[in-house]
């Protein structure tokens, strides 16, 4: 990076950059062109710091297009990729994160170009009940952080918000899952609590999801499947509401919280007792 500085450096002096891009402002019939890959990178810097970052994010851009092989370029194009994400502006974010990865794949500042793409989807992760193509895409890309820089400082917050991520798409399911329970479409419940047992054991989500297979499987009479999700709930949950009511349903209808059968149910029961699940 130019004068050693990197984009984490640079971030945390903008706030003394309050002069910088003055002469660029001074001048506003002079073409861009007159001017030096640093002279518009400052006015960058200075819009940055204005709290313009659509100002900012054409500045970066100018350099890039004026001075495409310099270092000042380089360095404009990751601070155009954070400038449009200061403005919320996503795909432009994304797209200026990916042609840095595509030119500077080796550089130490890949890492926050391929983080910033990640924040492009997760941050506009907002509601359980919206399109979860998003979440998806931000797995995807957070994957690729955690994976392919371990060492870096974006390593660890990414695992975070892949986890919070994960709990989201476990999230969609229970939200369908329970509107079929309500409606009465036992069948089409069981579906979507069992992708949370069987795919998201990892999330907060996995206790209810128990507890709504023994409601729905008790509302069709399927006592063994009910009892088994009751024992695993038991073996694993037993300090949650969830396990009191589903004891209570088990109890109310004769039952207690065993394995019984050869379902799906009892193949994960036997996978808790060896410790292997979770």
């Amino acid at each position: 990076m130019i004068q050693g500085m990197s984009v984490r450096t640079l971030a945390a002096v903008l706030a003394l950059t309050g002069l910088v891009g003055c002469g660029i402002n001074d001048t506003p019939n002079v073409p861009l062109e007159n001017f030096s890959a640093k002279e518009i990178y400052d006015r960058g810097e200075f819009e940055l710091n204005r709290s313009r970052p659509d100002e900012a994010a054409f500045y970066f851009g100018e350099v890039e297009r004026l001075y495409p092989y310099s270092e000042w370029a380089k360095r404009a194009l990751i601070m155009q990729a954070f400038s449009y994400h200061r403005d919320t502006d996503y795909p432009n974010s994304r797209s200026s994160a990916q042609r840095y990865l595509d030119f500077y794949p080796a550089d130490e500042d890949a890492a926050y170009a391929q983080y910033l793409l990640a924040l492009s989807y997760y941050d506009q992760i907002d509601e359980v009940g919206r399109d979860q193509g998003l979440t998806f895409q931000a797995l995807q890309a957070l994957r690729i952080v955690i994976e392919r820089y371990p060492e870096s400082e974006y390593a660890e917050t990414s695992v975070l918000k892949f986890d919070l991520a994960f709990d989201h798409l476990a999230g969609k399911e229970m939200e369908i899952g329970r509107y079929y329970l309500k409606q009465g479409h036992y069948g089409a419940s069981i579906n979507r609590f069992r992708v949370v047992v069987e795919d998201f054991q990892t999330t907060t989500h996995t206790p209810e999801a128990l507890h709504r297979l023994v409601e729905s499987y008790l509302a069709l009479g399927l006592d063994a499947e009910a009892q088994t999700a009751g024992a695993i709930l038991g073996h694993n949950y037993r300090g949650t509401e969830w396990y009191e009511d589903s004891f209570a349903l088990l109890r109310g209808a004769g039952l207690d919280a065993r394995s019984i059968g050869d379902n799906w149910l009892s193949a994960i029961y036997r996978q808790v007792i060896r410790g292997e699940w979770l």
